[in-house]
């Protein structure tokens, strides 16, 4: 006998069921009959380790790698969060905006929401290279080794593409509960739902571990589509279905809010019966040629949204009323709650969001409350149970002044929040702070929000540029804090001086800049100065921001003290540049384009996305405003007020023709 050809029909036949009961859902043979074939497999590859395939076989995705640790992985094309919606009217008012850009022609598919992590796999020739975490959408982790432990991940595809597709790994409804089980039994803490175990699953150093914890997945997008022919999500998910990647199959396409809203009620009806957990619906507009027109937000696109299903509802009691005071200065009503479990998790606060919102539900203490997780994240109050209100129950009374500071507080114009405006303000400041030096901002190991409530009551620091004056002598006099842990924490806050311009900006707490917002600022101008000197139309005009965030840049740094905060930093040596550039291709140091900043302009022959890939691939900065960093203005018809301020800062002006001429390389 043949016994590498025998291996290798083994393998090919194990595949084709293995395809068939993890992908399709649709067993042809029994599983004893598997079974048997698998263990001849494992004993054949024992007795012929030569002939063994480590990457390909079926025996092979038991796990066995032990990692040291999960590399980050950078998402080319970034994996953008949904905004949610949570009734019929706000899928209306979608609808509605939708159609304000496209017309009435508008057709949509709805899909479920899978409970679970997003997950990234890349393909090259048909081969699995590599899976990531969604992680923040930018940088995740590197998964690949647990992700070849599950059975409905093909490790080799149908055809021999270069791709790279996103879905969600889950873990099925009856694997879920034999893993708590298990848990309950070996004395760990159980999972608090699907996500979690999904996620903690992926996340095993050990990939024999995950292996046994019995993920699937399901696949619904492919990052680059014009890379193929596929016109729609519908086609997209035929073409993942036709590569042997699992696709979920309770899809529908809907052309009205009447019909999404249909689709919806029948998935609620179902939901009990699928194997495994959903929490919503994601609605997407199908064509693809209508989502490129829609765009994008900073943090979403524009094309789709989660609807979420109503979430778990219980009582509790509001035992007490907190009124702390934000970073911004907003008051925030916190509710302290008779400890209840929601949605897998102990809940003891919750926010009261306003004065509005108080007064709207007439909250009072000890009111008996309905109680949920908006989102499944945030516990929120729905109503109170006025039937078990006490007889002696009073309204809550409102604060006038500030809690921290005892200034007035103020409603400003359009605003419903109660606001401390004394830039003062004691708590301002050390939640601001407590920002400042967060993870997503400065990153400041050990100075967690009781150091900063120390080094704020001991009159050490006042502002964000005094930690920077901090040595060890002085951290040593901190409650609990040996000289080990003061040298590590100085140590910490020296290496921050160190960051990348976007840290910083968002670590100020500037109102409308989070993080996204604060490193396409960053990538934008490259530096402090050039975002403190910037005119607001020339902020506004950045992709993805508008006036919101210009106003509210120009505003902070018109006051006094935010120009003396920079000047402090600054002799401080806190690093005021963006320091991740763009990789240039030494290959185009030629081009007539590379290193030059582009604002392409007015009406053209040509799609303007393609010519910004071109323009980029040639090694230009191509930015959407014309300011003294300019080099080049490509103008088309009815160019407008770039064009003019192009001339009035005597910046080079091409017309589409010149620049055709110049796109390509070798001329």
């Amino acid at each position: 006998m043949d016994i590498e050809k025998h291996l290798e029909d083994l393998r090919s036949e194990l595949k084709k069921y293995a395809y068939e009961y993890y992908v399709l859902d649709q067993p042809n043979v029994e599983d004893a009959y598997y079974d048997q074939l698998y263990k001849e497999l494992v004993i054949l590859e024992q007795d012929h380790p030569e002939l063994t395939i480590p990457d390909d076989s079926p025996t092979q995705r038991v796990g066995g790698v032990v990692l040291d640790s999960f590399e980050k992985v950078v998402h080319k094309i970034p994996l953008y969060s949904l905004a949610d919606v949570f009734n019929e009217e706000e899928i209306a008012a979608f609808d509605k905006r939708i159609r304000k850009t496209l017309g009435d022609k508008v057709e949509y598919l709805c899909e479920l929401k899978i409970d679970g992590l997003s997950i990234s796999l890349k393909y090259v020739d048909g081969k699995l290279a590599q899976a990531a975490t969604r992680g923040d959408g930018t940088i995740g982790e590197n998964i690949t080794e647990n992700v070849k432990t599950i059975k409905s991940v093909p490790v080799t595809l149908s055809e021999q593409v270069t791709v790279e597709v996103r879905g969600e790994a889950y873990i099925p409804k009856n694997a879920f509960a034999k893993l708590n089980e298990q848990r309950l039994e070996e004395g760990e803490d159980v999972f608090a739902n699907p996500r979690n175990a999904a996620a903690g699953s992926l996340r095993q150093l050990d990939t024999k571990a995950t292996a046994k914890r019995n993920l699937s997945t399901f696949l619904y997008n492919i990052a680059d589509t014009a890379s193929f022919s596929i016109s729609s999500q519908e086609e997209a998910l035929d073409v993942l279905k036709k590569w042997h990647l699992k696709v979920n199959q309770q899809f529908r396409k809907c052309q009205t809010v009447k019909e999404i809203w249909n689709y919806i009620k029948e998935v609620q009806d179902l939901r009990d019966l699928l194997s495994y957990e959903i929490d919503g619906i994601v609605i997407k507009v199908n064509s693809f040629v209508q989502q490129k027109k829609l765009g994008f937000t900073v943090k979403a696109p524009r094309w789709a949204v989660a609807y979420k299903f109503p979430p778990e509802k219980v009582e509790t009691v509001i035992k007490s009323v907190e009124w702390p005071i934000g970073r911004t200065g907003v008051v925030t009503p916190t509710a302290n709650l008779q400890p209840v479990k929601v949605s897998g998790s102990n809940v003891s606060r919750a926010t009261l969001h306003n004065v509005d919102y108080i007064a709207a539900k007439d909250i009072r203490l000890n009111d008996t409350v309905i109680l949920y997780k908006a989102g499944d994240i945030i516990p929120r109050v729905a109503r109170v149970l006025l039937g078990k209100r006490p007889k002696d129950s009073q309204s809550l009374i409102i604060p006038k002044v500030c809690p921290a500071c005892g200034s007035k507080l103020v409603h400003l114009e359009e605003e419903v929040a109660l606001r401390c405006i004394n830039p003062q303000c004691p708590a301002q400041i050390q939640t601001g702070l407590t920002h400042f030096v967060s993870r997503d901002a400065m990153n400041i190991a050990g100075l967690g929000p009781r150091v900063v409530e120390q080094l704020f009551e001991k009159e050490l620091v006042k502002d964000v540029a005094d930690l920077y004056e901090l040595d060890i002598e002085r951290l040593l006099t901190l409650d609990n804090v040996k000289e080990k842990s003061a040298t590590n924490l100085y140590q910490a806050i020296q290496a921050s001086k160190t960051n990348s311009l976007e840290r910083l900006l968002y670590g100020l707490g500037i109102r409308h800049v989070g993080a996204k917002v604060a490193k396409i600022l960053a990538e934008h101008f490259e530096n402090m100065d050039e975002i403190n000197e910037a005119s607001l139309e020339e902020i506004a005009e950045i992709d993805n921001l508008g006036e919101a965030v210009a106003n509210s840049l120009k505003s902070y740094f018109a006051k006094k003290e935010v120009q003396e905060l920079i000047a402090k930093l600054k002799k401080q040596n806190v690093n005021m540049h963006y320091l991740v550039p763009k990789k240039q291709d030494p290959a185009l140091s030629n081009s007539l384009f590379a290193g030059k900043t582009v604002v392409v302009t007015g009406k053209l022959t040509l799609d303007r996305r393609s010519v910004k890939e071109q323009l980029e691939a040639l090694g230009a900065k191509v930015t959407s405003s014309v300011s003294k960093k300019t080099d080049l203005v490509i103008a088309g018809n009815d160019a407008g007020s770039k064009l003019t301020k192009a001339k009035q800062l005597s910046v080079e002006v091409w017309d589409e023709e010149r620049l055709l001429k110049n796109l390509d390389p070798a001329k």
